[in-house]
């Protein structure tokens, strides 16, 4: 007579085929969930992939303004002014009331672009000026942190950066015919002048060389 405490041998198949079904669904739900984490976290990823090209395309494609819309404050403008070769050094504040030159005639050698601890020779800087180059003065007695934001905003390429005797401000950036007076090296209006007259079309030999000339005293950049 069958014990009716011990499973019959029907009872302990269905009992195995219900542990396999549970398993069945354990798996189905497990795989359903995983793919449901890859579903969100691809989306996730696109979403962040799309947004950077969104980025790129929008950063990369902002116009940058052109010089003719950048507007800066308090330049000295010279005018239409001399560009002849001389052998003999020029009173740029005699002959075009400037100190220090934005133009005006100058030495055949041009002063090789780059950062200087010395004064350098006006009559090179200025033919720098021709090839499109800036040049930025400041007062000799100028604190180190200022000077340190000098170099900074100093441009890597067709720009000058030297000390200069008698400036009438603390810092003197000059292009060719223009010419601006700074106080702060902090000054957005630098930054500006470097925008707006930095290689200009508007200088007499624009995109000439500014090295391969004359490399001034006390060059350190």
């Amino acid at each position: 007579m069958p014990d009716p405490a011990k499973p019959t041998v029907k009872q302990q198949r269905d009992a195995r085929r219900a542990e396999k079904v549970a398993e069945l669904r354990k798996k189905l739900a497990r795989d359903k969930r995983n793919r449901l984490i890859g579903i969100i976290a691809g989306a996730a990823a696109a979403l962040v992939t799309l947004t950077l090209v969104i980025v790129f395309v929008v950063t990369s494609s902002t116009p940058k303004p052109s010089p003719d819309d950048i507007t800066v404050e308090g330049v000295t403008d010279f005018g239409t002014l001399t560009a002849v070769h001389v052998k003999t050094p020029v009173d740029y504040e005699a002959d075009y009331g400037m100190n220090p030159p934005a133009g005006g005639n100058h030495f055949q050698a041009w002063l090789n672009c780059g950062v200087y601890d010395q004064p350098q020779e006006n009559e090179n800087a200025v033919h720098s000026l021709e090839h499109g180059a800036v040049w930025i003065t400041y007062d000799p007695s100028l604190s180190a942190a200022d000077l340190d934001a000098l170099r900074a905003a100093t441009p890597s390429s067709y720009a000058i950066l030297s000390p200069y005797e008698g400036l009438p401000a603390p810092i003197v950036i000059s292009a060719w015919g223009k010419q601006l007076q700074l106080d702060d090296p902090n000054d957005p209006e630098l930054a500006a002048f470097i925008q707006k007259y930095w290689q200009s079309a508007d200088a007499p030999e624009p995109g000439a060389p500014c090295t391969g000339a004359v490399d001034g005293p006390g060059r350190v950049g």
